[in-house]
Parts: C-alpha cells; sequence; structure tokens
C-alpha cells in the first residue's frame, strides 16, 4: 500500500481496481532497470582474477 499511495500516487480507488500483474508493472516502470544476468564464463573469469585466499595464506 505505502508503495501504490506514496511512490505511484494512486488514488485509493485505482489501487484496489489494480490486478497484482497491473500493480507489479507499475512498480517495475518506476524502478529502475536490472542489468543482464551474469554469465558462468565471466563468473569464472572473475574468480580466476580475485581467488579466494584461506586465513594460512593471508
Amino acid at each position: 500500500m505505502a508503495v501504490g499511495f506514496g511512490l505511484l500516487r494512486l488514488s485509493p480507488d485505482a489501487f484496489w481496481a489494480m490486478t497484482p500483474v497491473e500493480f507489479g508493472h507499475a512498480v517495475r516502470a518506476r524502478s529502475p532497470g536490472r542489468g543482464p544476468v551474469p554469465l558462468r564464463a565471466d563468473l569464472v573469469a572473475l574468480m580466476r582474477a580475485f581467488p579466494d585466499r584461506s586465513e594460512k595464506e593471508a
């Protein structure tokens, strides 16, 4: 309700008339988009570039 009334500034009638799908679309339209999901190869490259060290190695 806080998002509907505060962020989206919906009237109570408009808020309660929305379906969950409509509400989800309205919220996503107001929020910053996410970037693409990283690929496995990207994760592997990062793990090679920045390996975890055990406490013995530190």
